[in-house]
């Protein structure tokens, strides 16, 4: 490994270390959102009992159930049953709900959008490297006044070609995380919506 690196062309080192920055941020930004999003669509049947719960009657031991959940859906459902419990009207906690669950989905969604900038700059960073490494080559090629081979030019070629690699393994990883996490934050924005929706329904019916 240590001799694949040496032999990287100096004009390409400076992306290499960008590259290897968004490499390690790309990697933190995936475990915290992970951690983050882990508990975010559970607690369904959870919910739905709670919500039983509190139609029956016992309001107090719903709302503390609901406290006790870990996921965004269980937050805004508490919000939902403390507006119904304070006798507020069902539009009054229809739009306190609507906001809270919108602050709910952008705090889920926080730094998505810069994993989907790494993956979408890390390839061309990856490309601008090559470029940089081929001018190199070809100016070593040109310095050797033609008593340079085949051989020369293809290894100056790999060697240039090694940050398009960097560029391309960087940005995989951050690509296929971003959409899989902006789909986990798409399921619970609606395990929100059913989970409130289910509450004010049944609610009005009342």
């Amino acid at each position: 490994m240590g001799g694949v690196l040496a032999q990287i062309p100096a004009a390409s080192w400076p992306v290499i270390i960008i590259l290897l920055c968004l490499s390690l941020l790309s990697l933190m930004l995936i475990v915290a959102k992970i951690i983050q999003l882990l508990p975010a669509t559970g607690g369904a049947k959870t919910r739905d009992a709670t919500i039983d719960t509190f139609l029956s009657g016992n309001r107090d031991a719903a709302m503390s159930a609901a406290s006790a959940g870990r996921a965004p859906a269980d937050r805004v459902l508490l919000t939902a049953m403390q507006g119904l419990a304070a006798g507020l009207p069902l539009a009054a906690v229809e739009a306190e709900t609507t906001r809270r669950g919108n602050e709910e989905v952008a705090a889920m969604s926080t730094w998505l959008r810069l994993l989907d900038l790494i993956s979408m700059i890390a390839p061309l960073l990856g490309l601008l490297g090559t470029v940089l490494g081929m001018i190199k080559s070809f100016q070593d090629l040109s310095a050797a006044q033609g008593s340079a081979n085949a051989s020369v030019l293809a290894g100056g070629i790999w060697e240039a070609l090694i940050t398009t690699a960097g560029g391309l393994i960087v940005a995989i990883p951050a690509a296929v995380a971003a959409n899989l996490l902006a789909g986990r934050v798409e399921t619970a924005a609606l395990r929100i919506e059913s989970a409130v929706g289910r509450l004010l329904a049944l609610s009005h019916r009342s």
